[in-house]
């Protein structure tokens, strides 16, 4: 699955920034008004901020006004400014044809409009000329972004998010925010998979990503949405939802080579650590407490619905199995701090046996409450909740020992 060379794609102007570390490429279409302020403004903001050299690409595809004739005014003017020149519209296909020439190690975009603000450009590349991350967005729609726009377009983005994570299990949070980043031997790799020349070249790309095994490093934005966009929402809406049922298809079938990108790009796992070194007890102890009061809660209220049609004893079982199995997958991760499938299969079988001693003492207790008396259902409540305090402190034990085995 690759993208074919774009045809007449041409730099026009000099090539400006010998050296430049980031190329900031600005698609255009039919801009020739915003297009001057905003590439001054963006040139002003990196010659003051930006410690590095620097190139502005703006690639004009296609536009029909005076469009290219302000970018190489700009490129005369302005010793950092170069233009990309395409026959053919789509901001994939410009972003693909300028990331694909430029010789910058880090490679950002931004919209001409500049609804973000450049104060979130350096936090997007840090990361990236640190190599700590291998792509970076600015999110619209983190707790500390601070965004204007109307209700309409605020419903769609996040309408759009939510479809993301449930069609594609994605885990960013905004895929369509117009401010985003990646180093140049990522994108080399990438690009040529991705098949999308307009507006869902941006979800396509970190998609492929994600599921690659890279790192995306969000920075929350501040964004003011501007009233004169000239995207056609219906028919983006429309595009997007081809975009993902065509890549849907395309990971279901494994048309793309994941496993060689994962080989090729991926981070490895995470070191294990030394078995001498310990683990604090307290705040493990605190952990599992609060991992234990959720289990009590799902486990009382799930004996409580089974116990009208399935009686004491069997909604006690179905109850406590079914937390013991949540239980133990919530403390390998929270409070050991385990992660991966490394040894997954003999905790959870060594979670099984701390339930089974679990079930020994909560039925018990049961069938001695019942054998003395027919108690109140408050009562029952109170020996189950005694029971099972008296199973998670033996829990704990079991589970601990077992975490922190590393044969």
């Amino acid at each position: 699955m690759t993208l074919t060379p774009e045809p007449r794609a041409a730099v026009l102007a000099r090539p400006a920034a010998e050296g430049a570390v980031l190329d900031v490429v600005v698609p255009v279409y039919n801009e020739e008004v915003d297009l001057g302020p905003g590439v001054r403004r963006l040139h002003a903001y990196l010659s003051a901020q930006f410690p590095y050299p620097f190139r502005i690409t703006v690639a004009d595809n296609a536009s029909a006004d005076g469009t290219l004739a302000v970018a190489e005014a700009l490129a005369a003017e302005l010793p950092e400014v170069a233009v990309l020149h395409l026959a053919e519209k789509g901001r994939g296909r410009a972003l693909h044809a300028a990331w694909s020439a430029s010789p910058a190690p880090v490679l950002a975009y931004l919209d001409v409009d500049l609804s973000t603000d450049l104060a979130a450009l350096p936090p997007l590349v840090a990361p990236l000329l640190s190599g700590h991350s291998d792509l970076a967005i600015g999110t619209r729609l983190a707790r500390t972004s601070r965004v204007v726009r109307g209700a309409k377009r605020e419903v769609i983005s996040r309408g759009y998010n939510l479809l993301l994570r449930g069609t594609l299990a994605v885990r960013f949070s905004d895929a369509q925010c117009g401010f985003k980043a990646i180093r140049a031997d990522v994108a080399a790799e990438l690009l040529p998979l991705v098949r999308d020349t307009g507006w869902f070249f941006d979800t396509e790309l970190l998609v492929l990503a994600q599921r690659a095994g890279l790192r995306i490093h969000e920075v929350p934005v501040d964004w003011v949405d501007d009233p004169d966009s000239r995207v056609d929402v219906v028919a983006t809406a429309l595009a997007d939802l081809r975009g993902i049922g065509r890549l849907g298809r395309a990971l279901v079938t494994g048309a793309l080579p994941l496993a060689r990108l994962r080989a090729q790009l991926g981070r490895g796992p995470l070191p294990v650590p030394p078995a001498q070194v310990p683990v604090g007890l307290p705040r493990q102890l605190v952990r599992f407490g609060a991992v234990g009061v959720a289990s009590t809660l799902a486990y009382l209220l799930l004996f409580l619905a089974a116990r009208g049609p399935l009686g004491a004893q069997p909604a006690n079982l179905l109850a406590l199995l079914l937390t013991a199995v949540a239980n133990t997958a919530a403390n390998r991760r929270l409070t050991f701090g385990v992660t991966g499938r490394r040894h997954a299969g003999r905790h959870h079988l060594q979670g099984l046996l701390a339930f089974a001693l679990g079930l020994a003492l909560t039925s018990g207790s049961l069938a001695v409450l019942h054998a003395l008396t027919v108690p109140p259902r408050a009562v029952e409540l109170t020996v189950l909740v005694a029971a099972n305090l008296a199973a998670t402190a033996l829990r704990f034990l079991l589970l601990r020992l077992a975490m922190h085995h590393r044969p």
